[in-house]
Parts: structure tokens; sequence; C-alpha cells
């Protein structure tokens, strides 16, 4: 019985497993219909879109064939239209060109068969020359037309003295005595092309140039000229002036003009036979391409804190503030005394042709047979002091003269364009301008007034003579001693040791 009810048990359990693997084929079965169904679904969907999309782009892609048509034919029909105008526009010039040379070629030959004189717009009588400068004014028409009207109304007869003096730091007397001294030299004449600038507004150029120191583009405005013209006239003008005026205008003196300075400083401080008053000025520059360190300035960087080239100008002037000797142009970190070994000035001297006389210095000079310099160590005698007095009095006077080199010639105390190795011309261009204002009673207006500063530099060797040199105010002179007493009842003060 047992047996039985066990085998009742597998057989139970063989049917229930064969129902339920029959479930699971056909839920199985099922669920493979359902995702197929699913990807039929799918792929149909996927198809659908696929279509719209490529039918939106067909679209697209139509619109902007279409519209690429049309923006070609515009194009098309423009250029067109724009060569037409132009082949229309050559084609009048040039009837126009022959129809001009036509009637100017027939005028030319009727003028000269016939030999009749034309008259201009103006008034004036003119032969066939007149079509001649025509066909000269036709050929200018290139030239860039440019307004003349502020030279040409400071050009009047009528312009005020006072405002063209302000212009120019200088009168019109004075402006036309210039213009006539180099009126040889730089006047040009006319050529086919263009008309010369006149003497009168090449000069104009130059002076305005210097007495402003503005920039070469402003200066163009003011006189209807070109940039590069202009810098070309202010170097023409500058050089004509160092090769014609300078000889006459800023020269040693003779030997008859050297004995009325001597009285005129003796004057002055009662120091005799002093020729002139040495002073040395620094004039700004942009900082060279070569040699830089040598134009360095030490004392106006540390003024105007910010990096500051300069070159030097050592004169000499006379009672009157008239330059009679310059040296122009050694780098501005040399010191006063190396300008002077540089100069020839100091070369004159060592050859023995600068004798009982002196030049008047400030305590950058050394002290020297020719150079008179004031004492610069400390506790001095008030005869020392009153010798310092007198010495600053004679040095005063070129001092001022270079202030008012400075004040009316405003390029100089600007960092200029002019190129490193024009610039000694344009420099000694302002000396001679300079001179000759003063020559010429030339008064200085009260707001152009300078004030120099930081132009001293200490000499390294204070002392370059061997001798010692004392002014004995009982004698009225100064002579050479053995033994240098400064106490002597005052007449006696050292100026060596």
């Amino acid at each position: 019985m047992n047996n039985e009810e066990s085998g009742h048990k597998k057989s139970n359990k063989r049917r229930k497993k064969e129902n339920g693997d029959k479930q699971f084929r056909e839920k199985k079965k099922v669920l493979k219909g359902v995702i197929a169904s699913l990807l039929l679904v799918d792929g149909e969907e996927r198809r659908s879109e696929n279509e719209v999309w490529n039918e939106i782009a067909q679209q697209e892609k139509t619109l902007f064939e279409a519209t690429q048509m049309k923006e070609k034919d515009a194009m098309l029909g423009y250029y067109s239209g724009f060569q037409d105008y132009y082949d229309h526009g050559i084609v009048t010039d040039q009837k126009l060109k022959r129809k001009r040379s036509r009637a100017a070629a027939i005028s030319a030959v009727s003028a000269a068969v016939s030999g009749v004189e034309f008259i201009d717009e103006s008034g004036g009588v003119s032969n066939n020359e007149g079509v001649k400068g025509a066909e000269n004014q036709q050929r200018r028409l290139w030239v860039r037309d440019r307004s003349k009207a502020w030279w040409d109304e400071c050009n009047r007869p009528e312009f005020p003295e006072e405002d063209f003096r302000k212009c120019f730091r200088m009168g019109k007397g004075t402006f036309d005595f210039i213009c006539e001294e180099l009126n040889s030299v730089i006047a040009k004449e006319d050529t086919m092309l263009r008309a010369a600038i006149p003497v009168r507004q090449r000069v104009a150029v130059c002076v305005w140039r210097l007495a402003t120191g503005d920039p070469l583009r402003l200066v163009s405005k003011r006189f209807g000229l070109g940039i590069s013209t202009c810098h070309k006239l202010v170097l023409e003008v500058c050089s004509a002036i160092r090769t014609v005026l300078m000889p006459k205008y800023l020269q040693r003196p003779d030997e008859e003009k050297v004995k009325k300075i001597k009285e005129e400083f003796e004057s002055v401080s009662g120091i005799p036979d002093v020729v002139g008053s040495m002073y040395t000025t620094h004039i700004p520059i942009i900082a060279p391409k070569v040699s830089v360190a040598a134009y360095f300035n030490r004392r106006h960087t540390e003024r105007n804190q910010k990096t500051s080239y300069s070159i030097t100008v050592q004169g000499v002037v006379d009672p009157k503030g008239i330059f009679t000797d310059v040296c122009i142009g050694w780098p501005g970190s040399m010191p006063d005394d190396q300008v002077l070994e540089k100069s020839a000035l100091y070369q004159r001297a060592n050859q023995g042709l600068i004798k009982g006389v002196w030049i008047v210095g400030n305590t950058g000079y050394p002290l020297m047979d020719w150079v008179l310099v004031p004492y610069t160590q400390q506790n001095l005698t008030w005869t020392q002091h009153a010798f310092n007095e007198k010495i600053g009095e004679i040095h005063e006077v070129a001092k001022d003269a270079f202030a008012r080199l400075k004040g009316r010639w405003s390029c100089l105390r600007k960092r200029t364009e002019v190129k490193l190795m024009d610039l000694p011309v344009v420099l000694g261009a302002c000396c001679v301008l300079h001179n000759i204002c003063e020559m010429r009673g030339e008064v200085m207006d009260s707001e152009l007034k300078f004030e120099l500063v930081d132009d001293e530099m200490t000499p390294e060797n204070p002392l370059r003579s061997g001798h010692c040199f004392c002014f004995v105010e009982g004698l009225g002179k100064i002579a050479d001693c053995s033994t240098c007493k400064v106490s002597f009842h005052g007449n006696l003060i050292n100026m060596g040791t």
C-alpha cells in the first residue's frame, strides 16, 4: 500500500511539472508575440518620422535653392548695371578730354597765328602764354587742396602788429628783414606741376614751429601745407640761417667791441677784463636709438619722476645777452666742465688765443687761467661772499639770456620730433634768431618768461690751473700771487689754493 501511495505522489508531481512547463511555454509564446508587435509598431513609427524629416529637408533645400537663384539674379543685374554705368562714364570722360584738348589746341593755334591777346577774368591782359598757364593749372588738380586762410590773414598788411608779434615772437620789420636776408638762398621757382611756396611762407613755417613747438600736423593745418613739406621747410630754413645769418649775427667780437664789453661788465660788477658770461643749458630729446646712456639726464629724471634725455647748449653772451659763442649737441650726461673741454672756445684758449681776459661761469665750470668761478667751499669770509655776489651778477646775464632764449622759442622746452643728427642745426638757428631779436630791440612778452632749473652739473675736478688768482681791489685787477692770505684788510680775495 505504501508503494501505491508513493507512486501516486510521483505521478501527481509529474503532472504538475508538465502543466507548469506548458503554462510557461504559452506565456513565453504570448510574450514573444507582444514583443514582436512592439518592434513592428516602433519600426513603423521610425519610418514615418524619417519620411517626415526627409520631406522637411527637401522643402528647405528647395527654398534655399530658390533664394540663391534670386540673389544670384539680383547680383548679376546689379553688376551688369554698374558695368554699363562705368563704361558710360569712361566714354563720357574720354569724349570730354578729347573735346577740351581739341578746343585748347584750336585756341593756341588761333592765338599763335593771329597774335590776339586774351583778357583774363581779373581784367589783366595776357597772350598765348595764358593758355599754357591754364594747362599748367589743370595739371595741378592732383594736389590736395588745403586751407591757407590763417596764413593769408597773418600775411595781410593790415594784420595787427601786436598779434603778429604774439604769433612769431618778433615784429613785422624783423620778420621782413630775415626774409630779405634769406631770399637768395631759400627762394624757389615755379614748375609745370605747381607754384613755388613763397619765401615769406617758408620763413613763417620755420619761425612758427620754433616759436610754438607745435607738432608738424598742427603746423600743416595752420599753413595749408603737407606735414612732410613743413618738416622739410623747417630744416631748409634753419640750414639757411646757419649758413647765411650765423656768420653775421653770431660771431666773436672784434677789438673795439671787446673794449666796450669790458667796460659794460666792469660797470655792472666792478671786475675788470671780463668779456663774457658763460652758461650751459639742457634741451630735452626723445630717447635716441644709440648711446642711450650718454644722453640720460639724471637731474631732470629726478625732478620729473620719469626718464629724461637731453643734449647740451653752451653759450657765451655779452652784457646785452647776445650770444658770441655757442657749442651745441653734446650728450646730456656730460657735466659742464666736460662740455667746455669739447668746445672750440676751449681749443682757442689752449692755443693761446684767449689771454688777459676772463669769462665768468658758475660752479659747474673749473677755475682756469681764463675762467672765473665763484667759491664753493663752506665757511666763506665776507670778502669771498662779496666776490661771489659780483660773479653772480655777471653770471646772471647769461642765465637771463638763456631764459629769454627758451621763453621765446618754445621748441627748446619740448621733446622735439627732429632727428638727433638735425637738432644742432635747429638749435643754432634759435640762437641766431635770438641774437637778431635782441639786436633789433624786440621786447619779449612777459607771458613768455621762463625759469631755468636743474641745468648746473658739478665738475669732477673743480681746479684746472696750478696758479692762484687774487682780485686786488686796490690795483683793480686779478693777478697771480705767491702767497695767498685771505686776511688782507678785505682787499685780497683768494681764487685758488
